[in-house]
């Protein structure tokens, strides 16, 4: 990587991630449902989520003071460089609140609108992805030590796939998800449902999925695992011919992208 502007971008990213993962799992309480000072475990998670975006947003404005900023929990401004960083500072709540471990901090950095860094750290797994456009997608922790290159598995049959996915939370959304993933699975190896977008994608980078579709994830969802799957091999898209987004969101090697893509479009998993 030569341009110093992405070298820079990225340093920044895994510093945040890493320093608001670490917040996030050292200031976890061993209970939450013991939390004395809360009227709920969901306030804590809520309080834990904001705090983590203020260190992220904190941290890149010390060092970059013109970018601008999209987050999960509220920050949001145009920015005068160019740069905008787009922040899930806790991916996965649901698992963060019952203690599973899958769940992480995304931070992406799009420059003229163009994502050109991607960072998702997974503090419970040990494992930090990281993708420059045009770069490829690495991952450090987990088994070894070094950094390794990440690349999509070869694309399966259909019909040996193994897919991941996930469900929202309105209660309508839901159902037609479930229908949808009912009418899938008996085409495909299996389904696996993890809990945080960001992972699922990097899952699919890493070879540990096949291939991952979601409705209704957010810009801040999808922005740096998307660019780590794709920097690993993987297609990313929405619907025929349009780009992944809040309708529908895929990521598959190609070869497996496309029937993926057709089947998902004859069962109207773009449409509530």
């Amino acid at each position: 990587m030569t341009d110093p502007l992405l070298t820079e971008l990225l340093d920044l990213a895994l510093g945040a991630a890493r320093r608001a993962g670490a917040l996030l799992r050292d200031g976890r309480p061993d209970d939450l449902a013991v939390a004395k000072t809360k009227t709920s475990p969901i306030d804590v998670v809520t309080e834990m989520d904001i705090a983590a975006e203020k260190l992220i947003t904190g941290f890149l404005s010390e060092h970059r003071p013109q970018d601008g900023f999209l987050g999960e929990e509220g920050a949001s401004s145009p920015g005068t460089s160019g740069v905008r960083w787009v922040i899930d500072p806790l991916d996965g709540t649901v698992n963060y609140l019952y203690g599973l471990p899958t769940w992480a901090v995304s931070i992406a950095a799009e420059r003229d609108g163009e994502t050109v860094v991607g960072v998702v750290a997974a503090p419970m797994r040990g494992e930090t992805y990281r993708a420059v456009l045009g770069g490829g997608a690495f991952v450090e922790g987990g088994p070894g030590t070094e950094a390794r290159r990440l690349a999509v598995r070869p694309a399966p049959e259909l019909a040996q796939a193994l897919l991941g996915t996930g469900f929202g939370y309105v209660q309508a959304r839901r159902a037609h998800q479930a229908e949808v993933a009912r009418l899938v699975i008996p085409q495909v190896r299996d389904i696996r449902r993890g809990g945080s977008a960001a992972i699922d994608l990097c899952d699919v980078a890493a070879g540990r999925l096949d291939a991952y579709y979601e409705r209704g994830l957010n810009p801040w969802d999808l922005a740096a695992g998307a660019l780590v799957a794709r920097e690993a091999g993987a297609l990313t898209g929405g619907r025929p011919g349009e780009p992944e987004s809040g309708e529908l969101a895929l990521a598959a090697p190609p070869g497996l992208f496309e029937p993926v893509q057709g089947l998902l479009e004859e069962l109207g998993a773009w449409h509530d």
